[in-house]
C-alpha cells in the first residue's frame, strides 16, 4: 500500500474463501493447448495459503498440460464440477471474503458477455461459464455470506463471431437470486473488450498473471485482505504498458468496482478499441510474429518469395520485423486478399507447429474469410 508501508492484514484467514481455476488442456485438443494457467493458479493458490487461509477453503481446480505435475491436490476443472463448486458449495460459504482467480481460454459472446470455457470443452461443444452471470449470482440474496469479492480473469476476450466457430456457444448461465446491494465486487480483467491475453509459452505463464502474481507478492502482508484497487490497478496499468511498448501485446487490463457505494470501472489509461478490421490486422500481425522463423530477414523473405511475385513486387518492405510483417500482411489484404492463405502455407510448410498452425489460421480467417477453402482448427 501507499504511505508508510505494507499493514497487517484485518482479515480473518479463517473466513476467507477462494476458487482458483487453472485450465491450459481441453478436450478441443491440440489447438487449444495453453501452457500456463495451472502454474499461475497454484501461485496464487500459494500466495493465499502463505497467508493462513486454511486449505479446505481453497477450491483449487486445474486442467494441467504434461509434463507438469502440481505438488499440491486440485480437483477437476470441467464444466459440471466448476458450476457445482459455484452455485452449491461457495455460494453458502460462512466467510466474509472470497478470492476468485481464473486463467484459460475465453471468448465475448455474441451478447457481450464473457465465456470462460472449461476443460471439456471441445470443438463442437463449447461449454463454459458465464462470468457475467456468476458475477451477478454473488451479488445477490443467493449468497448470503461473502460479502468482500476479488474476481481475477487472465482470458482472451476476442469477438466470438471473428473466430468463426462452427456452432454456437451453447447457453451457460447461472442461477441468479435477488439483488441485495451488500456484496463489494471488485474485478479485474486481463485483455480488454475485443483484445487477446497474450501468454508466454516458453514461461508457461500469462502476461497479465505474471505481473499481478508479483504485485500481490509484493502486497503479501495485507494479504489475504484485497490490496487496495486504487493502489494496485495504477501499477498493473504500468507494467502492462511497459510489455506493450515491448511489442509483447495488445491488451489493456479493465477494472470494476460494484457494492453499496461505489459502481464504477476505472479507465484503462490507453486508446479505446481499435475498429473491428484494425484489430483483425493485430490479431494476424501477433499469429504470424509467434512463428520464430518471422523474425528472421532471410527466412522472412523465403516466405514472402514463395508468393505471387506480381503482389509481393508492390510490397512496402522493412528491415524491422514487426514492422515488415505489418507491411506484408496490410499489402496482401489490400491487393490480393486470397494471397494471404498462400502466406499461410508457405509459413506452416517450413514450421508446422499445431499451435501456431491453429492461431495463424484463425487470425487469418477473421482478416479475410478463406475461399478456395477452410483453415479452420476448431
Amino acid at each position: 500500500m501507499t504511505g508508510a508501508g505494507p499493514v497487517p492484514s484485518s482479515v480473518d484467514p479463517a473466513r476467507v474463501h477462494a476458487l482458483v481455476v487453472g485450465i491450459e488442456a481441453y478436450e478441443a485438443g491440440d489447438p487449444w493447448r495453453l501452457p500456463g494457467p495451472a502454474r499461475d493458479a497454484v501461485r496464487f493458490w500459494r500466495l493465499l495459503r502463505n497467508a493462513g487461509v486454511p486449505e479446505s477453503n481453497l477450491r483449487l481446480h486445474l486442467s494441467p498440460l504434461p509434463p507438469y505435475d502440481p505438488d499440491v491436490p486440485y480437483g477437476r476443472a470441467d464444466q459440471s464440477t466448476l458450476r457445482r463448486v459455484l452455485v452449491r458449495e461457495l455460494s453458502p460459504a460462512q466467510g466474509d471474503m472470497l478470492w476468485v482467480w481464473w486463467g484459460g481460454h475465453g471468448v465475448l459472446d455474441r451478447s457481450g458477455r464473457l465465456r470462460l470455457f472449461c476443460a471439456d470443452a471441445g470443438v463442437d461443444d463449447k461449454v463454459g461459464i458465464d462470468l457475467d452471470s456468476a458475477l451477478a449470482r454473488y451479488a445477490g440474496d443467493a449468497v448470503p455470506g461473502l460479502r468482500d469479492q476479488m474476481w481475477i480473469v487472465d482470458a482472451c476476450e476476442t469477438f466470438e463471431e471473428d473466430l468463426a466457430f462452427h456452432e454456437a456457444l451453447p447457453a451457460d448461465a447461472l442461477p441468479m437470486g435477488r439483488p441485495n446491494h451488500v456484496h463489494r465486487q471488485t474485478v479485474l480483467r486481463a485483455a480488454g473488450r475485443g483484445r487477446a491475453a497474450a501468454n508466454d509459452p516458453v514461461r508457461a505463464t500469462g502476461l497479465f498473471s505474471d505481473v499481478l502474481l508479483g504485485l500481490l507478492a509484493d502486497r503479501a502482508a495485507v494479504l489475504p485482505a484485497p490490496p487496495d484497487p486504487e493502489d494496485l490497478f495504477p501499477a498493473v496499468r504500468a507494467r502492462m504498458a511497459a510489455l506493450r511498448e515491448e511489442a509483447r501485446t495488445l491488451q489493456h487490463p479493465e477494472i470494476r468496482l460494484q457494492g453499496p457505494d461505489r459502481t464504477e470501472a476505472l479507465p484503462p489509461a490507453g486508446p479505446p478499441a481499435a475498429p473491428r478490421p484494425l484489430m483483425a490486422l493485430q490479431r494476424a500481425v501477433e499469429a504470424l510474429l509467434a512463428y520464430p522463423l518471422m523474425q528472421d530477414p532471410v527466412e522472412r523473405q523465403t516466405v514472402v518469395s514463395a508468393l505471387d511475385p506480381s503482389v509481393t513486387a508492390v510490397l512496402r518492405r522493412h528491415s524491422k520485423a514487426r514492422t515488415d510483417v505489418v507491411n506484408i500482411l496490410g499489402g496482401l489484404a489490400r491487393r490480393n486478399p486470397e494471397v494471404l492463405w498462400d502466406l499461410f502455407d508457405a509459413v506452416v510448410s517450413v514450421d508446422d507447429d499445431p499451435a501456431l498452425k491453429a492461431k495463424l489460421s484463425a487470425a487469418l480467417a477473421a482478416l479475410v474469410p478463406p475461399t478456395r477453402h477452410r483453415r479452420d482448427p476448431r
